[in-house]
């Protein structure tokens, strides 16, 4: 019998490999590249561990040449819908009964199969299926996913021996149960990482799920869950289920033993959800647990101590990496008089010298936005500054959907701090830039944190200290994620927890051990060793 308490020590970050010119790991990486755009697989939903085709069939397409189809993938009925739940609830109790350790070993040996085995393959797929660049796929679907993983399981541990104290009389104990019922994972086409976390963060703590992926990210998903099943994961622990979202949250909203929503998307849809949880409320065994990161409209501001190039490079950095399409992107900036047309020219270079194509040629920096729906939505705003006299594009705005959805980085400047491209989010390549006077700071400020109604990121640029805590201070609620002299993306497991509120979500701070406290109801456990005799007590003498 072990009896071992064990510890799992923080971990170090997932290395970054770099993939240069002439290097072994570039030569894998373009081979699996060349495989996969060679092949057509087919998808099927996988629920209670078996594979199932309903002959709904749906089509992967790469974004940067849409007439490429990746993958045929099957789509679920209201039938596979209520089997996923039926899977997730029969596997809940064998998998809460298994030891805490073994949970974590099949985290841990999945991130390992992800960190060598399979690593080009699920960067490939990224980078076909969603449209990243090398890099962004190397830092999310290689390094994210595994520091997820190992970092989880280094929180947990923190988490399972915090226990209340005990006297001579009793002893006190916290059982850190999973929730009630099962937990509705909803995941975002944007992040590799975010459809491991959202699903892993709430199994390793006992918990089963229904999983719904998204559709443009179903390559990397479906790989996802082939590594996780191939690291010892039970059958019915996660239940992959693609497909419509309306008609899978249709069955599982309404089912008494939804236990929580772990979602990563849109703010309608978010919000749609919450009514819904919120209508069926009399129904659910337990009040469910909604856990939401939506939207953003991500700021770099700017004072006139800071370095132009600096900034610069954090604007072109944060605004275009990856297309601009992650909820950290930054979106709008407010950049000081003395410090505009310094900063102006070295962002007229840096995106001049962008090339913009195919994601194996690794010189591109930009790519392909993820979808028609997301370019045509994109270039719907960049249409409404160029009709109007408010703002201008100073660089990019133009857009081509013949072959790929490709959109240009595109900068606007307007001289309305509340022109709609500074208001809504767009996701996309597009960032506006408000010109203030700098006698304006402190009314610039105001303007910076009232503007929007999200609050996920945000940088200031500073080389003034007094100014750049002044700055922190007065912008404490408009960013759960805040950068002092950096872009507002980027954030690293274990080192910046990310999450925001107001508009953006829960603010549950993924990448910490905050997350993992929402997937435990926790019992506290009182043990009498001297039970009293008599209800009298001694005063009573």
């Amino acid at each position: 019998m072990n009896n071992a308490i064990y510890n799992f020590k923080e971990p170090i970050n997932e290395s970054i490999t770099s993939y240069m010119p002439g290097s072994k790991e570039r030569e894998l990486l373009l081979q699996e590249l060349e495989r996969q755009s060679k092949i057509e697989i087919d998808i099927p939903l996988i629920i209670g561990g078996k594979e199932i085709r309903t002959g709904k069939i749906g089509k992967v397409v790469m974004p940067h040449n849409h007439q490429h189809v990746l993958a045929s993938y099957h789509m679920a009925t209201e039938k596979e819908a209520k089997l996923a739940i039926e899977e997730a609830l029969k596997a809940k109790e064998c998998w809460m009964n298994l030891s805490w350790l073994e949970r974590a070993a099949i985290m841990l040996k999945a991130a390992e199969l992800l960190s060598h085995k399979y690593r080009y393959l699920i960067n490939a797929a990224t980078m076909l299926g969603q449209g990243k660049n090398v890099f962004q796929a190397e830092i999310d679907a290689a390094c994210e996913v595994i520091d997820y993983l190992r970092f989880n399981v280094h929180y947990a541990s923190l988490i399972y021996r915090e226990q209340p104290t005990s006297g001579t009389e009793s002893i006190n104990r916290l059982e850190y149960r999973p929730l009630e019922g099962f937990v509705y994972t909803i995941t975002p086409f944007n992040f590799t990482a975010i459809a491991s976390n959202l699903n892993t963060s709430v199994v390793l703590l006992g918990n089963t799920t229904v999983w719904k992926p998204a559709t443009t990210s179903l390559l990397s998903n479906y790989y996802l869950m082939k590594v996780f099943k191939e690291a010892g994961l039970p059958d019915g622990v996660i239940n992959f289920v693609p497909g419509s979202g309306a008609l899978i949250s249709k069955e599982v909203l309404k089912h008494r033993d939804l236990a929580g929503i772990h979602f990563t998307g849109s703010n309608a849809t978010f919000n749609e959800l919450w009514r819904q949880v919120c209508t069926n409320l009399p129904h659910y065994k337990s009040y469910p647990k909604l856990v939401g990161e939506t939207g953003g409209k991500d700021f770099i501001f700017a004072h006139h101590s800071a370095n132009s190039r600096e900034l610069a490079t954090a604007i072109v950095r944060g605004a275009f990496e990856y297309q601009g399409q992650k909820c950290s992107a930054a979106s709008r900036a407010y950049i000081p008089e003395s410090l505009w047309n310094e900063t102006k020219q070295h962002i007229l270079q840096m995106t001049s010298e962008m090339k913009m194509g195919d994601v194996s040629e690794m010189n591109n920096f930009i790519n392909a936005v993820i979808d028609e729906k997301s370019f045509d939505n994109i270039m719907n705003y960049i249409d409404k500054v160029k009709n109007s006299e408010e703002a201008e594009i100073i660089c990019g705005g133009k857009g081509d959907k013949s072959k790929g959805y490709f959109v240009e980085p595109t900068v606007i400047v307007t001289q309305n701090p509340h022109f709609i491209t500074m208001e809504e989010e767009i996701f996309g390549p597009v960032m506006t830039i408000y010109v203030y006077k700098d006698e304006d700071f402190e009314q610039t400020l105001k303007l910076c944190d009232e503007t929007s109604p999200y609050a996920l990121t945000g940088a200031i640029f500073s080389n003034d200290k007094q100014a750049m805590v002044h700055v922190c201070r007065y912008l404490r609620y408009a960013a759960g994620n805040f950068y002092i002299n950096d872009k507002p993306s980027g954030a690293m497991v274990g080192q910046q927890p990310f999450g925001g509120a107001r508009g953006s979500g829960t603010n549950d701070k993924a990448g910490s051990h905050l997350n993992l406290l929402r997937w435990v109801s926790p019992r506290t456990i009182k043990e009498t060793l001297m039970p009293a005799t008599d209800f009298k007590y001694p005063y009573m003498s």
